[in-house]
């Protein structure tokens, strides 16, 4: 269904929204390998000390490295490789960190383009489950200033007027749907084949023009999204 621009505008016109997502990486650090390594624990209902040793040593390299790719979800271990943002209908700006030491700076860029004099409104999908809380966690680590509460919420909940989550907007508070399902029930070009679970690797393949573009057009389609909610008067 083609949209109204003029209900956009005037929506625009009236209050400022802040488009953004962030692409993540798992820990970088070789020694925190080492730590999974000697944590791993054998399946419980292995009982006899040879069948625990030879468990371990079928499995406890690759258990440890399945452990540390799932703290790319871990603002403590995890790290933020890409930001990508616009205002309401500007140009997506894309800040990409090609190696962990440019981590802060891309942090620091977003963070000091949100007006701290001024309300806006933070959208993306699943920005309070996970993107917010992930920023605020490198942020700390980093000791990068966050900006002020009114325009970076530390404590946000899904129904939060400070911002808009796509996925809660669509499915509800305990609900959840994927960008990629919810541009295909509302008609907008989806994900062409490259998807988060691949950011990793590519990172690590030095393909980060990839990823940059990947988090732009994900901001694309987030705007694309909100824009049905504003017409239908969300």
């Amino acid at each position: 269904m083609p949209l109204d621009m003029s209900i956009i505008q005037e929506a625009y016109a009236a209050q400022r929204f802040v488009y953004f997502d962030i692409e993540t990486i798992p820990c970088q650090d070789e020694s925190y390998l080492h730590d999974l390594e000697r944590k791993v624990k054998p399946p419980a209902n292995l009982k006899k000390p040879e069948s625990i040793e030879k468990w371990l040593a079928e499995n406890r390299k690759s258990a440890a490295i399945d452990a540390l790719a799932k703290t790319s979800f871990d603002g403590g271990r995890g790290r933020v490789c890409t930001i990508a943002w616009a205002k309401n209908d500007s140009p997506i700006s894309v800040r990409h960190a090609k190696t962990t030491a440019d981590e802060r700076d891309i942090l620091a860029d977003f963070f000091a383009d949100l007006d701290p004099y001024h309300s806006e409104t933070l959208v993306g999908h699943n920005i309070a489950g996970f993107d917010i809380g992930f920023l605020r966690k490198r942020a700390v680590y980093l000791g990068v200033r966050m900006p002020a509460p009114n325009s970076f919420p530390r404590d946000q909940k899904p129904w939060d007027r400070s911002i808009v989550d796509t996925m809660t907007a669509w499915a509800g508070g305990t609900g959840w749907i994927s960008m990629d399902e919810l541009c295909q029930i509302l008609g907008i070009q989806g994900k062409d084949g490259f998807d988060g679970s691949q950011v990793a690797a590519a990172w690590a393949a030095g393909e980060h023009d990839k990823i940059a573009e990947y988090c732009r057009d994900d901001v694309h389609r987030t705007r694309e999204i909100h824009k049905r909610f504003l017409q239908a008067g969300f």
